[in-house]
């Protein structure tokens, strides 16, 4: 997990935790990411990390809400993560804290959801 400010786009941000995950966690082959991080970093990510980055869309017929494979996964953790009252907003001053609050949140859960 990384934090960073917002004006950085998603694309340009996404280097960061790709290298980090290549380096921790070198059994991890594929990616799956939202439309924010198609372009030039799919290309990257396979020549600099060998991960292979698979950008999960909508169907172009799409009008309202569509169940998309693989990010319904992401949106329940967000959701289980946000659960903790001090991240439904950000007012964290540096990304630090937030990415140790995110951590905390989702050891919580993970916790609780041990047998």
């Amino acid at each position: 997990m990384h934090v960073h400010g917002a004006n950085i786009q998603d694309r340009d941000g996404g280097k960061l935790p790709l290298k980090g995950s290549r380096r921790h966690y070198p059994f991890v082959t594929r990616v799956f990411a939202d439309g924010g991080y198609a372009g030039r970093l799919v290309g990257w990510a396979a020549d600099k990390t060998h991960i292979t980055l698979e950008i999960i869309r909508r169907g172009a017929h799409a009008r309202a809400f569509e169940v998309l494979p693989r990010r319904w996964i992401v949106e329940r953790t967000f959701a289980w993560i946000f659960k903790n009252r001090r991240l439904v907003r950000d007012y964290e001053q540096l990304t630090a804290v937030a990415e140790t609050l995110i951590t905390i949140a989702a050891s919580a859960t993970l916790l609780r959801r041990w047998p």
